[in-house]
């Protein structure tokens, strides 16, 4: 029906064509209409003097015009975005390009046991120096219990979690046979903060300890703990310090009036002294070990009486680093420490009484120069323990001292007695500082 009552399409094509040729003549007679002659309009006073001025500035180029007196307003609320200059690190921050035969064999051998070392991860500046170091002194650093912590430290970038993956049941295992394996004579133990176990693996670090020295027994190795603070607590420390180990190392990381602002708020400086101390009672024989990071704000009196604090403990080495910021979440750097100042650290630390000082821009708490000095503590003690005296180095009894290292002899002394050693340095040296304790 629809099709049936259409018109024909030569009908409908003539009807377009007179609506098209109706259009062109209105067009053509709108056209004609305006062409007639218009009465002229008379032109205002305020428009004829413009006129009159647009004439005279064209005519005088050399002249002011009045729109040069024209003030453009600027946007308010906003702000043009300054370019931040770069500041450059100091040369003394600078490092050589890590390379060698030594440096490859260490770095293929840890790659092939499919383990993540911290030198890698955290893109430590010194990985040149350890991995590179003569036979017997090289140094790897491991990571277990996974790469994410339940703690989240101002300073740190290793990335956090609540409840990060538990570790597999059998990775002390296969981490201790990957060690054994590695042709290195040093390798350091450590791990992120496990609030989530409840052990806070203490007794992975044992696992692993325990098979390492069944497998390769000559291996040394250090153990950098966490505080187990909310977890195991001491007796987490003493299974690790008496599961066979030769350093037992925690990190003070800073100053005391810095640590709520550096550290997380369930580490503290007291409970830290607490665990290199507990760590030398249940096992004399270990050498114990802390870092702190400068650069955070704090003041020389401060850093020496941290270093007095922890030799009061029992710490026999200390080492002292720069503090660079991993990224613009993390908190800022106060100062860049010189190396003369570094070097004034080590000079102060070794008239303290500590074994060895590592201090420099550049170090960090595994840092190798402080291992292969272990290695001689170590060597000296075992070959005082069977009898034997190191000629030269070795004094006699009627001497009055002991050819032992300090922690062979140190013994946990009782509290008045700490208080009593701490305020005489104390009065020696500073008359107008607090007691610590």
């Amino acid at each position: 029906f629809f099709f049936c009552c259409r018109r024909p399409a030569s009908s409908r094509m003539l009807s377009r064509s007179a609506r098209f040729v109706s259009r062109l003549s209105g067009r053509a007679a709108g056209r004609a209409f305006s062409s007639q002659a218009q009465p002229q309009q008379q032109v205002s006073p305020r428009l004829a003097a413009f006129r009159e001025q647009l004439a005279s500035d064209v005519a005088t180029e050399d002249e002011t015009s009045w729109t040069d007196s024209v003030s453009v307003a600027e946007r308010v609320g906003t702000k043009r975005a300054v370019k931040k200059q770069h500041t450059r690190h100091p040369d003394w921050l600078k490092v050589q390009r890590p390379g060698g035969d030594d440096y490859m064999r260490i770095r293929n051998g840890l790659r092939a046991s499919k383990l993540a070392t911290v030198c890698e991860e955290a893109r430590c500046p010194n990985i040149g120096e350890c991995w590179s170091s003569k036979k017997g002194a090289a140094t790897a650093t491991i990571m277990v219990l996974g790469d994410t912590c339940t703690r989240g430290c101002r300073f740190c970038n290793v990335k956090t979690s609540r409840a990060p993956a538990l570790p597999a049941d059998d990775e002390p295992e296969k981490t201790a046979e990957a060690i054994a394996s590695w042709e290195v004579d040093y390798v350091v133990i450590t791990s992120v903060d496990r609030d989530d176990i409840p052990d806070g693996g203490a007794s992975h670090y044992a696992r692993v300890v325990r098979r390492v020295k069944e497998l390769k027994p000559s291996m040394r190795l250090e153990c950098l703990t966490p505080d187990f603070n909310g977890t195991s607590g001491l007796d987490g420390v003493a299974t690790v310090a008496s599961a066979g180990l030769d350093v037992y190392a925690h990190n003070i990381e800073t100053v005391e009036r810095l640590q709520g602002s550096v550290r997380d708020r369930r580490a503290g400086y007291r409970e830290s002294i607490g665990v290199l101390e507990h760590a030398r009672s249940v096992n004399p024989s270990l050498v114990t070990k802390t870092s702190i990071i400068l650069g955070f704000g704090e003041r020389d009196d401060e850093i020496r009486q941290t270093m007095r604090d922890m030799r009061d403990a029992g710490v026999e080495i200390f080492t002292l680093g720069q503090y660079l910021r991993p990224s613009r979440r993390h908190m800022k750097v106060a100062r860049m420490l010189p190396p003369e100042e570094y070097d004034y650290w080590q000079r102060e630390g070794m008239a303290m009484g500590f074994k060895y000082v590592a201090s420099g821009p550049l170090v960090r708490s595994s840092y190798k120069a402080g291992e292969v000095f272990m290695e001689a503590i170590l060597r000296e003690r075992e070959a005082a323990q069977h009898g034997s005296r190191s000629g030269a180095e070795a004094a006699s009894p009627s001497d009055g001292a002991s050819s032992l290292p300090l922690s062979g002899v140190w013994t946990p002394q009782q509290g008045e007695e700490r208080a009593a050693r701490v305020l005489a340095s104390l009065a020696d040296s500073r008359p107008e500082g607090a007691c610590p304790l």
